[in-house]
């Protein structure tokens, strides 16, 4: 991973692990215990969801920058498709408590998306090569 690469992680991170770590505290006094379960669940998988996308982007951007964008809607289909089956399927779970578990996934994807947009505007990257020498073109002087 590059430099721009962990300042996402950690500018995407820190927003979401406070959030959870909120909706766990809130649960814990509302639901108990299968409350702060399920938070905090919400979190590892909302977390390993969206470092493993962030991971396959960084390495598809190394291998080719063009395949950096198709990896990037293909990580967020799959991403999005996983995360709506893992709500569904785990919604009759009584080690925890269910709704907690589906709002912290929400809330902490909505603070991930928020945090990782904000780090990636704040960052400095250029998209343009500035001087490429294009074959057969006479450039000014």
């Amino acid at each position: 991973m590059q430099a721009n690469d962990v300042r996402v992680l950690k500018n995407a991170a820190i927003p979401a692990l406070a959030v959870g770590l909120v909706v766990a505290l809130v649960s814990t006094f509302t639901v108990g215990a299968a409350g702060a379960l399920a938070a905090l669940i919400g979190v590892v998988v909302v977390a390993a969801f969206f470092v493993i996308s962030l991971v396959a982007v960084a390495y598809a951007s190394r291998v080719s920058p063009q395949m950096m964008m198709i990896a990037a809607m293909g990580t967020y289909l799959v991403k999005i498709v996983a995360l709506a089956l893992a709500l569904s399927s785990l919604s009759d779970v009584t080690a925890w408590h269910p709704m907690t578990f589906t709002w912290t996934v929400i809330l902490c994807t909505i603070a991930w998306t928020v945090g990782e947009a904000r780090a990636f505007m704040k960052l400095r990257m250029l998209y343009v090569e500035p001087d490429v020498k294009v074959p057969g073109h006479v450039g000014e002087k």
